[in-house]
């Protein structure tokens, strides 16, 4: 670990210099205003201490990044009999794809892909209004941080709510088949205010160290769980880009179209990134690149 800092350092410097960064969310409007020169990194390690580098004091939409928590979250209420109401393989689709959905009878394939995650917070929302569960979101995520400033943007929540049409689409044919249990708006209105949760780098990765499994480390869920939600991230956690993120990385990970990366390291570390600039498949180009660098010069791989 002696020589993470100047790593870090050397990958902000390196990023800096490229070009082609990818294109930020330009279909969600107040993710389209977002600076795409931004970057910043984050590893934070079990005994507390965060190392980071460029722009990590900076919030940014963790989006996506949020369905990592709400799984977790789920899971310590439903247990197994989430997997009732959504899979847990890759979809070889588009994140937002309603086809995979049209032939599995609105079954979603993983808890990552968008029409998962809107069957897992419907699951949360079960019995409970949505202020209560967003709530119980924030309170996991602060706890995992061991940090309360840490809050939902209501302007991108209103700005996902007004052009999120593709998303009703997928909660009306859910809701077709009977697979979601509250009303398209209700679980909806909660989805996009919990992707809207905003976080710095050093928040993030603070938060992501559950998920390490290590000894010191805040305990969110049971280590068996901790595992099965790792195995997921590798292999759906990048969408339609998990099997070369988990090739060229070798690491659990979690995209968000806001251009953040949450990526484990068992038993070692955890790593937050932030580009906004996304490639073709919605994950942030330059993150990807960058936590590969990190992963390459530190030997971190589940796969050594």
């Amino acid at each position: 670990m002696d020589n993470l800092q100047g790593i870090l350092t050397e990958i902000v410097q390196e990023m800096g210099a490229r070009e082609a960064r990818g294109t930020v969310a330009n279909y969600i409007p107040e993710l389209a205003a977002v600076d795409p020169t931004k970057f910043g990194i984050a590893v934070a390690l079990p005994d507390g201490r965060v190392l980071s580098s460029g722009d990590t004091d900076d919030v940014f939409s963790i989006q996506s990044i949020s369905k990592v928590f709400t799984l977790a979250i789920a899971l310590g209420r439903l247990g197994d009999q989430l997997w009732a109401r959504v899979g847990r393989e890759p979809s070889g689709q588009a994140f937002n794809s309603i086809l995979q959905l049209e032939h599995e009878q609105g079954r979603p394939r993983n808890p990552f892909i968008n029409a998962g995650a809107i069957a897992v917070t419907d699951a949360i929302l079960a019995g409970h209004v949505p202020k209560v569960v967003l709530g119980e979101i924030l309170h996991f995520v602060r706890t995992a941080a061991e940090d309360d400033d840490i809050h939902i943007n209501k302007s991108v929540a209103r700005s996902e709510t007004e052009t999120g049409h593709r998303n009703f689409a997928l909660a009306h044919f859910m809701r077709a088949h009977g697979r979601l249990f509250n009303s398209p708006e209700l679980t909806l209105g909660t989805y996009f205010h919990q992707c809207a949760i905003e976080m710095t780098c050093e928040q993030l990765a603070r938060a992501g160290r559950f998920l390490t499994n290590a000894p010191g480390v805040p305990r969110m869920v049971s280590p068996d769980r901790v595992r099965r939600i790792n195995a997921i991230m590798m292999t759906c956690g990048h969408y339609d880009a998990s099997g070369d993120f988990a090739y060229r990385v070798g690491l659990p990970g979690k995209s968000g179209v806001g251009g953040g990366i949450l990526c484990v390291v068992p038993g070692k570390a955890s790593i937050a990134v932030w580009s906004p600039g996304l490639n073709a498949q919605g994950n942030s180009q330059l993150g990807t690149e960058a936590i590969e660098m990190l992963a390459r010069q530190m030997g971190w791989s589940v796969f050594a």
